[in-house]
């Protein structure tokens, strides 16, 4: 249990990184797939949405277009929040920069399923709202990860998850000629990280889509209590209040803090080379 309480903490390893990676690719895929039991749309596919905002614009269908900027506005806005969350939690030396985000993630999804059924039964609105809702974790949950990996990789969505394991799998098989210099040889940790986003994101979405299908709504009940738990860290006693405590050591002075944009070897999820790599 300490060891998921610390996922979310400022010094976290390569390994719990990871972990929290796969957490939220599960809870990603569970609010993806099982939203779309619940409102007829996925909500993180801002590819789809894009295209279909075309395609609405280009037949002259002024609402179906409305909703499409609606649902990008609130991905962006949910993106816009949690940089703003860390950002602001950096500033103060809070021990925990993504608790804030995932305890707001935590509490929305809270929401969703205790009164999105309920809402259904009383307003026409009810669908159009829960999709901006869920278009807005999806875009909050994907920047805190993106922050976290130093931008290598998202987990609402998996269409760079599956080129890169096709990289790395034709790099894995591809039969090197002993005269050339150099070789190609497949990064086979990168490879496997990869693959257990992939495979997460799709456990959580059987696990949304089943749950959604034989309780509804509240089938995201779980997932809220999930990100309750990796949202603490560490350093304190685990719990919300210790994350957001200032550290004991006090302020760290500008001058000790790495430079924007830097490196950090300790919150990568892959290897820090790989990020220059063609």
């Amino acid at each position: 249990m300490r060891r998921v309480l610390n996922l979310a903490s400022p010094d976290r390893s390569t390994r719990r990184n990871r972990a929290l990676g796969a957490t939220l690719a599960f809870v990603a895929g569970a609010t993806n797939a099982g939203g779309y039991l619940a409102v007829g749309q996925y909500t993180s596919h801002m590819t789809g949405i894009v295209s279909t905002l075309a395609d609405d614009i280009a037949l002259g269908r002024a609402r179906p277009a409305l909703a499409a900027v609606g649902a990008l506005l609130a991905f962006t806005l949910g993106a816009m929040t949690t940089a703003i969350t860390v950002n602001w939690a950096r500033r103060r030396e809070l021990r925990s920069r993504f608790a804030i985000p995932l305890l707001l993630e935590a509490l929305l999804l809270l929401l969703f399923g205790l009164f999105g059924g309920v809402l259904g039964g009383y307003t026409s609105l009810a669908v159009p709202m829960a999709v901006l809702l869920l278009c807005y974790l999806m875009g909050l949950q994907n920047a805190v990860i993106t922050k976290i990996s130093s931008a290598e990789i998202r987990t609402t969505h998996v269409t760079g998850l599956i080129t890169d394991v096709g990289l790395e799998l034709g790099r894995l098989v591809y039969v090197n000629r002993a005269e050339l210099p150099e070789t190609v040889r497949a990064n086979r940790e990168r490879l496997g990280v990869h693959s257990l986003l992939l495979g997460a994101f799709l456990a959580g979405g059987v696990a949304g889509a089943l749950g959604f299908k034989v309780v509804g709504n509240v089938a995201v009940l779980p997932l809220a209590g999930l990100l309750l738990l990796v949202g603490p860290q560490a350093g304190g006693d685990g719990s919300w209040g210790g994350a957001l405590r200032l550290p004991s050591s006090g302020p760290v002075h500008a001058s000790k803090r790495p430079a924007q944009g830097a490196p950090c070897a300790r919150n990568a999820l892959l290897p820090s080379h790989e990020a220059a790599r063609p």
